[in-house]
């Protein structure tokens, strides 16, 4: 069985054909997905996805990218993670300064309110970082990150980071990036990282693998990404498929409870 850690199937493309999306997880044995929240406004679709599935789980949190919308607070993130037992996660956060330039005071305060929310919970956190190395890690280890432990979600950056985020008991989490053909130094880092740290995802309706680069992407084509991890760590898809699955029921333990 394979497992989709990270996808948007409440966004509008993947939404109006959401029983075909669910029918071609099916096809391809991928049996569970992580449907992850971008921003409290469109949490209600997010929850609903969950809620109408029984192996689709939702986070709640508001994306570093989302600028001049209202703030999440602490109180409000651990609500509705405690009112709601689909949500197994707080996320995604982070930081991101490819993206966004000036003050970024507002994200990093952003962040700390979500680690401080997960800690208060009890729940792992779902982490975006881009070009943000020093401060994501600062930040993490000042919070304690590293009690509710978590994922750093699509990761693109240096075997360095990857090390500190592990020291810090996180896991690493590869999309369909890593098929891409410029890829070359991510799929050295995946080659690093111990495969019962790894986490695959597809970050649908973005980013799609090869052999679909440039089409809509969906939880289906999770399946390319464990793939290309066998290859680079010389074992099988299935062993790649076990032990990612079983990643997954290890971090997000709320899963477990549905």
């Amino acid at each position: 069985m394979y497992i989709d850690s990270h996808c948007h199937i409440n966004f509008p493309e993947l939404k109006a054909n959401i029983e075909k999306v669910i029918s071609n997880m099916e096809a391809k044995k991928i049996t569970n997905a992580l449907c992850v929240s971008v921003e409290l406004d469109s949490f209600p679709d997010v929850l609903a996805m969950a809620e109408s599935y029984d192996h689709i789980y939702a986070s709640v949190g508001v994306h570093p990218d989302y600028e001049d919308i209202k703030e999440p607070s602490v109180d409000e993130l651990v609500k509705i993670a405690t009112d709601h037992q689909k949500v197994v996660a707080i996320g995604e956060t982070g930081l991101d300064y490819f993206r966004l330039k000036g003050d970024l005071t507002w994200q990093r305060d952003r962040f700390r309110n979500h680690i401080r929310a997960a800690n208060e919970a009890k729940l792992p956190l779902i982490i975006h970082t881009r070009q943000a190395q020093d401060d994501t890690i600062q930040i993490m280890s000042e919070e304690g990150a590293d009690k509710t432990r978590g994922v750093m979600h699509c990761f693109t950056e240096s075997y360095e980071m990857a090390k500190q985020a592990l020291d810090l008991d996180f896991y690493i989490s590869f999309s369909g990036i890593i098929t891409f053909k410029n890829a070359e130094d991510l799929r050295q880092t995946a080659k690093k990282i111990p495969l019962d740290r790894i986490l695959i995802e597809t970050d649908s309706p973005y980013l799609a693998p090869v052999p679909n680069r440039g089409k809509l992407n969906e939880p289906s084509n999770v399946i390319y990404v464990a793939e290309k991890i066998a290859e680079l760590h010389d074992c099988s898809v299935d062993k790649v498929a076990e032990q990612t699955s079983k990643n997954f029921f290890d971090l997000f333990h709320r899963c477990q409870l549905n």
